[in-house]
């Protein structure tokens, strides 16, 4: 498993809720390394071991720190490009949602090494969706929840969002959406990223 997605999930912990209860899920965890590098790969193994540490340790369901770990990839100023990745997909919510298979590819272009899980998206009825996240890592689809929550916030969308469990081996999100223009979308350029530098 790439090392980025332990480093996330340790930022996660480290600024949500200090980095002391990071230190203490690490050694609960009781694994062979203590801290990961963004760019090696590690055993796929650690990441249960790692999120059920943090489960003892900040006292909540795993599917809750990791829609919250969602959600913190796109709130998060650190991670704006995980935001701009989402972008991509498309000037609307339902683009987005629509292109989500395309995210692992996407994902893999811009993180060498990075594999998600393959995704598979149906509108069954305008405006409804299913998601399916297959393959490992167990638990992505409660990431995607958390992510797509914070995605329909930035485009300014009323969507409901339910992650179903189990289907086949497959993690199944339902996604509705209720109201396109809820709030203003916060917009997206390109030339934002080099705002900056004006």
């Amino acid at each position: 498993m790439h090392g980025l997605i332990f480093r996330t999930l340790e930022a996660f912990v480290s600024d949500v809720f200090g980095p002391d209860h990071w230190v203490r899920a690490v050694a609960l965890a009781d694994l062979p390394v203590t801290s990961f590098e963004a760019m090696l790969q590690y055993d796929a193994g650690y990441f249960p071991s790692l999120l059920e540490a943090c489960v003892t340790v900040l006292d909540r369901p795993g599917s809750v720190i990791l829609e919250d770990l969602g959600a913190y990839l796109i709130i998060h100023q650190n991670h704006a490009s995980v935001r701009r990745l989402m972008r991509f997909g498309g000037d609307t919510f339902a683009e987005l949602l629509q292109s989500l298979g395309d995210l692992p590819d996407r994902t893999r272009l811009a993180v060498s090494g990075l594999d998600l899980p393959s995704i598979l998206v149906q509108e069954t009825i305008p405006q409804s969706f299913t998601i399916q996240c297959a393959d490992n890592p167990m638990g992505f689809g409660h990431i995607m929840v958390g992510l797509l929550r914070a995605m329909a916030d930035d485009y300014g969308t009323l969507a409901l969002l339910d992650h179903r469990g189990l289907r086949n081996g497959a993690e199944i999100i339902e996604v509705q959406v209720i109201e396109t223009a809820f709030a203003d979308d916060r917009g997206f350029s390109l030339s934002v990223a080099h705002g900056a530098h004006h």
